[in-house]
C-alpha cells in the first residue's frame, strides 16, 4: 500500500440482533402498511449496486448527470481554492464525481488530504489506487464503515487537520431518511464541524411529478429489478422464501409528503415463511411493502432543515432548470 494511502476499519454500529438484521426490518414487516424503506441499504447488496449504476445511465433518470453538471461549476461559484485543506467525503463510493471538487483543492494545497468514508473496502482501495496516481501529492485515509451508526463521532474522531475541511454528502442519498434521522444526521454533522469548515449536501428539488415519476420508473425496466432484488437480500438475511416473480414493482409521488414512494405490491395471495421471525407473512393481491422513500426538498424546506439542527445554509446551487440542487451550510 503506497505511503499516502491508509485504509482503516471503523467498529460495527449497534442495533443489529445476533442474526445480523436489523430488528426495524423485523417491525417494519409485520407493520401496516408493511414498510422496510427506513433501511435502504438492504438494496444495495452487490447487484443492487451494479443495478443502480445501470440506473444513473438511464435517460429518465437526471439525478447523477445533472449533480454532476453542478458540481464541474462549482469552482467557479465557490472559493475551493486555498480555502480547503481536507475533503471528506460520506458515501463515497467510486467517487466518480469527487474530481470536479478535489481538483482545485490538490492544486492550491501541497498537503491536501481526501478522506473517503464507505462500506465497501474495494471500492475504496480503487478509487484512492486511481486519485494517487492522478494526483502525485494527495494523501488518502480511507475509512470503511456505515455514516449510520454515528457520523459526530467520525467528524470528530478524524486527525487534526492543518486547515479547514469541506465534508460532502452527494447523491440525494440524504431524501432516503426519514425527517427524524435527517435531523439527526445534520445535527451530527454540525457537531462534527469546526467554526471554518463547510457542509455540501446533494438534494433532489420538487418538481414536476411526470419527471420525478418516470426517473423511478424507466422504460428499461433496471429500477423495477433493482427494487425487487431487495427481495433476495431479505431471503439471504431472513432465510426466507420470498419469490421476486410474485410481486410488481411501483413508483409514485405522494403530494402531501413531498416524496418519491417505491412499493412491491403482490400480485396473489400468497404466505412467506421467515424463519429468523419464527413467523409466516401474508400477502393479499395488490398489498405491498414499501420499499425505498425518496423525499423532495425546495429551499425553504432546506433552509428549515438546516436551521433546525443548527447550520445555516449559505447558498443552493442548482442546475437552469432547478432539478437538483447542492446545499452549502455552515455553522451557526
Amino acid at each position: 500500500m503506497s505511503e499516502r494511502l491508509e485504509i482503516r476499519r471503523m467498529e460495527e454500529g449497534e442495533g443489529r440482533d445476533k442474526n445480523g438484521v436489523n430488528k426495524e426490518i423485523y417491525e417494519g414487516l409485520r407493520g401496516s402498511p408493511k414498510d422496510i424503506s427506513s433501511w435502504p441499504k438492504y438494496l444495495y447488496d452487490e447487484r443492487g449496486s451494479e443495478l443502480f449504476e445501470e440506473i444513473t445511465r438511464q435517460p429518465e433518470y437526471y439525478q447523477t448527470r445533472t449533480e454532476l453538471s453542478i458540481l464541474k461549476s462549482l469552482s467557479e461559484r465557490i472559493d475551493l481554492e486555498g480555502s480547503f485543506q481536507e475533503l471528506v467525503e460520506l458515501g463515497s463510493g467510486s467517487a466518480s464525481k469527487t474530481r470536479a471538487l478535489l481538483k482545485p483543492i490538490v492544486s492550491a494545497n501541497s498537503k491536501a488530504r481526501y478522506i473517503p468514508l464507505d462500506v465497501s473496502e474495494s471500492a475504496l482501495t480503487e478509487s484512492a489506487d486511481k486519485l494517487l496516481e492522478e494526483y502525485p501529492s494527495l494523501r488518502v485515509s480511507g475509512y470503511v464503515g456505515d455514516f449510520d451508526g454515528n457520523v459526530q463521532e467520525f467528524l470528530t474522531n478524524l486527525p487534526g487537520s492543518e486547515g479547514p475541511r469541506l465534508v460532502i454528502f452527494l447523491g440525494g442519498t440524504m431524501g432516503n431518511f426519514s425527517s427524524s434521522k435527517r435531523m439527526d444526521f445534520l445535527k451530527g454533522v454540525r457537531e462534527g464541524l469546526s467554526s471554518g469548515d463547510r457542509f455540501l449536501l446533494g438534494l433532489d428539488l420538487v418538481k414536476d411529478h411526470s419527471i420525478l415519476e418516470a426517473a423511478y420508473n424507466d422504460a428499461a425496466g433496471v429500477t423495477a429489478e433493482f427494487n425487487k432484488n431487495v427481495l433476495r437480500v431479505l431471503n439471504r438475511q431472513l432465510l426466507s422464501d420470498f419469490d421476486p416473480g410474485l410481486f410488481s414493482h411501483r413508483a409514485v409521488f405522494n403530494e402531501e409528503e413531498s416524496r418519491i414512494e417505491m412499493w412491491l405490491d403482490s400480485v396473489t395471495n400468497q404466505k412467506i415463511h421467515v424463519p429468523v421471525m419464527s413467523t409466516d407473512i401474508e400477502f393479499s393481491p395488490g398489498e405491498g411493502i414499501r420499499t425505498e422513500v425518496s423525499n423532495k426538498f425546495t429551499r425553504g424546506s432546506i433552509e428549515e432543515m438546516f436551521k433546525g439542527s443548527g447550520l445555516d445554509l449559505v447558498d443552493l446551487y442548482t442546475d437552469e432548470d432547478e432539478l437538483f440542487g447542492l446545499a452549502l451550510a455552515k455553522p451557526e
